[in-house]
């Protein structure tokens, strides 16, 4: 079962769709993770990424290359 936020798609963003939107290969994404660089939560052995933090840490992050 998938969650969606305002219609928007699901409530949490995968490791794939990151590594599209910044243009980087799944080892480095991966890197961000465990960096705490991208705002995630451990569980197990999967990351899990909610959009929302996801998609305000990347406004920030945009503006800091601008």
């Amino acid at each position: 079962m998938t969650s969606k936020i305002n219609g928007h798609g699901s409530a949490r963003i995968q490791v794939p769709e990151i590594c599209q939107r910044l243009e980087l290969g799944r080892r480095s994404v991966y890197g961000l993770l465990e960096a705490k660089i991208i705002p995630a939560m451990r569980v197990g052995h999967r990351w899990v990424v909610a959009r929302y933090a996801y998609e305000e840490w990347e406004k920030k992050f945009r503006r800091r290359q601008s």
